[in-house]
Parts: C-alpha cells; sequence; structure tokens
C-alpha cells in the first residue's frame, strides 16, 4: 500500500465510520477499485485508521468519560453484548459474506429501511428521549439487539444503531450520539481483536503511509462527527438512504 492509497482509504473510513452508509462496504468497494490487496498488511492497516477514528470520538465526547457518567457506559457495554457475541461466534461465517455484490444489495435494503423508518418518524412527539443520559437500559438493550444487523458488511454499524434508536423513542441527535459513543467499546473489541491477530505485519508496515491515513482518518472522522451532527438539526436521513440505494443500483449494474 502506497501513501496515496492510505490517504484514500483514511478519508473513506473517516468519513463513513460515523454515518449510516457502512465504511466496511466502501472500504470493500474502494479496496477493489484502488486494487489494493486484501491480506494481513492491509488489515494492519485497518487497526491504525480505526483506531484514529476511535480517538476522533473521544476528543470530542470527553466530558462523557467522567466517573459520574458510569450508569451511561454501564448501557453502551450491555449494547455491545449482543454484537460482541454473535460476531465472535459466527465470525468465519461473516468473513465469507464480504464481497461487493452482498454489499450492494445490503445498500439498497439498508436504504429502503431508512426511507420507511423516517416516513413514519415524527421528531416532534413528546415521548421522545432527547438526551443521551436519558437512554433507558430497554432502549440499550434493543439499540444492541438491531446492531446486530451490521455484521453483514454493507448494512452499517452506525445505520443500524441508529435505526434501533429512532424505533426505540430516541430523537435524531441522540440516536446518533448514542452510536457515536457505542462505536468505542465496539471499535475498541474489533480492533484489538484484530491487532493481536496481526501484529506481526506491523515489522513490514510503511510506517509513513500508515502515520499520513492514521492522521486524515482522525480529523476526517472529527469533522464528519461535528457535521453530522449539524446536519441533523435541520434534516432527517432521507439523503442517506436515498445515496445508499442510488450507490447500490450502480454497483450492481457495475459489476453485473
Amino acid at each position: 500500500m502506497d501513501i496515496i492509497q492510505a490517504i484514500i482509504i483514511g478519508i473513506i473510513e473517516g468519513f463513513t465510520e460515523f454515518l449510516p452508509i457502512s465504511s466496511t462496504g466502501h472500504m470493500i468497494v474502494a479496496a477493489k477499485f484502488l486494487g489494493v490487496a486484501e491480506n494481513d498488511l492491509t488489515k494492519a492497516y485497518e487497526v491504525i485508521i480505526q483506531f484514529a477514528a476511535i480517538l476522533a470520538v473521544i476528543l470530542i465526547y470527553r466530558d462523557k468519560l467522567s466517573p459520574r457518567r458510569v450508569v451511561l457506559w454501564q448501557k453502551l457495554i450491555v449494547a455491545f453484548l449482543p454484537l460482541g457475541a454473535i460476531g465472535f461466534i459466527f465470525r468465519h461465517q461473516i468473513k465469507d459474506l464480504f464481497s461487493v455484490p452482498v454489499v450492494a444489495w445490503m445498500f439498497i435494503i439498508g436504504g429502503i429501511v431508512f426511507l420507511i423508518v423516517e416516513f413514519f418518524y415524527k421528531e416532534e412527539a413528546k415521548v421522545r428521549t432527547t438526551d443521551i443520559d436519558a437512554v433507558s437500559w430497554k432502549q440499550a438493550i434493543w439499540i444492541g439487539v438491531a446492531q446486530v444487523a451490521a455484521l453483514i458488511p454493507g448494512t452499517s454499524r452506525a445505520g443500524a444503531t441508529i435505526i434501533g434508536g429512532l424505533l426505540t423513542g430516541l430523537d435524531r441527535k441522540t440516536s446518533a450520539e448514542f452510536s457515536f459513543l457505542l462505536a468505542i467499546p465496539v471499535m475498541a473489541a474489533v480492533s484489538g481483536y484484530d491487532l493481536l491477530k496481526h501484529y506481526h505485519e506491523f515489522a513490514h508496515a510503511n510506517w509513513g503511509a500508515f502515520a499520513i491515513g492514521f492522521v486524515v482518518a482522525f480529523v476526517v472522522a472529527w469533522l464528519t462527527i461535528k457535521l453530522f451532527i449539524a446536519f441533523l438539526q435541520r434534516f432527517t436521513f432521507n439523503a442517506f438512504g436515498i445515496y445508499r440505494i442510488a450507490l447500490g443500483a450502480a454497483l450492481l449494474v457495475y459489476f453485473s
């Protein structure tokens, strides 16, 4: 992997990780177009840029890391458990699903789900949970169950958790913020596991490309989170639904 490829993949990771459009799906497609081989060295680089994305969330929401928020983090851990357990048990079967056609179909299906949910969603409902600290245990559990769908590449972890949040009574902003914070235990576990598997590959890494990719992924992730929250103050998720359907259809045509 050269520096240009590292920068492009770093941008894609930073931009897509926290948006409901599937970072994994975009990475699979990008690797295909860039001609980046899916090997252990590439996986090691993905670990690096995922840690960069985690760091961006931690810095933006550092006030949520206070010991006073211990109950919130207990709920986040509970929400992580379904994905962690099922993902570990079926990790080999899930790996077999990593292909462009699967990603394309899940882009389309996820986009349709977003449009349907938005059609029936009423932001002004008085029962909406509008503060992340007010998320109940029941809501956290159901969001965790919804997140399991993200094990299929192209579904989007952010998309699954946001949909889960909307369906359980969270408003758009709170759903997105819960999804951001839930990414910390999820990505830490996934990246940590991958690091243990591929740590030996770092000895052969292009550290210049890795370092640049880390910085790029961090900056792009930080900006994306900030802009995404501002976007949700004025708009719905319909644009992401349309984008997913259009991209999925284009991929099916291109690779048919």
